[in-house]
């Protein structure tokens, strides 16, 4: 039986890290909805989880525990599928108890199996959900992968826009492109009496796309529905394609492949400060 040459990254179009400067303003949620929102407009779409420590894309993708990717010849890995994407996470190969009691080159081992030994294909989109902050798995992805570009995720909260950018900033540090910022948790629309309140703060994320000379690809409102279709492994984009908040997503999809289809795709030169 002739081995199998896995094609790893080298076929994949564009690789765009979803990231965030901190935790809790819905990284992982938006990443999961933008990869389905991707695949709805026709893309041929992987995810993925980046999130060593604490991954979270398999419950997301309604998958049950236990899930585990096919293993080939012993060394390449399968992304096992859900709601039409490829996906691959620590989550897989750990059980949801077993804590990443990891130092830094641990962590970012596994980030290099999961990216190098996963049977990706042919994918027009790798969406990257990245752990918050700006550390050692970071600099990994940057080094280690071609990388189009960077989305960030951010909240209209002031403490918030400070970490989203030292997101950016460390992007630009290793010259990433920062494709756009994505504001979630814009507005809240009562559900009984229709009334908008800017709980976070408003235009947050305009301001600092418009520091950056960056696109604002969308804003999402804080919603209930997201968390909970997400907490319940089938996110909005899945559960209601044809609902508003679905629409916001595949909104954000096609700023984000105008984007894309816009860049230089000429290799850049890695600088790791």
């Amino acid at each position: 039986m002739s081995s199998i040459s896995p094609s790893g990254l080298q076929n994949v179009r564009f690789i765009v890290a979803v990231a965030s400067g901190k935790g809790g303003v819905g990284k992982s949620t938006t990443a999961v909805n933008l990869a389905l929102a991707l695949e709805a407009l026709g893309k041929r779409v992987g995810l993925l989880d980046a999130d060593i420590y604490g991954p979270s894309q398999a419950k997301m993708l309604g998958l049950a525990a236990g899930t585990r990717p096919e293993i080939v010849e012993q060394k390449f890995m399968k992304p096992v599928s859900a709601h039409g994407i490829q996906s691959m996470s620590m989550g897989y190969l750990a059980t949801e108890n077993t804590p990443m009691v990891w130092r830094g080159p641990m962590a970012g081992g596994a980030l290099i199996q999961m990216l190098e030994q996963t049977l990706w294909g042919d994918l027009d989109v790798l969406i990257v959900d990245m752990p918050p902050g700006t550390g050692d798995i970071q600099l990994t992805l940057a080094q280690k992968a071609a990388v189009s570009g960077a989305v960030i995720v951010t909240t209209p909260q002031d403490i918030a826009l400070l970490d989203a950018r030292k997101g950016i900033e460390m992007f630009r540090k290793v010259n990433i492109p920062v494709l756009g910022i994505i504001e979630n948790m814009a507005v809240h629309i009562c559900s009984n009496c229709g009334h908008a309140e800017h709980i976070f703060g408003e235009g947050g994320g305009e301001r600092v796309a418009d520091e950056y000379n960056a696109r604002l690809l969308g804003s999402l409102p804080l919603d209930r529905r997201i968390r909970e279709e997400a907490d319940n492994g089938l996110p909005s984009v899945a559960k209601a394609p044809q609902g508003d908040i679905a629409l916001a997503y595949k909104e954000i999809a096609r700023q984000l492949l105008e984007t894309l289809d816009g860049l230089d795709t000429s290799e850049p030169e890695i600088v790791v400060e």
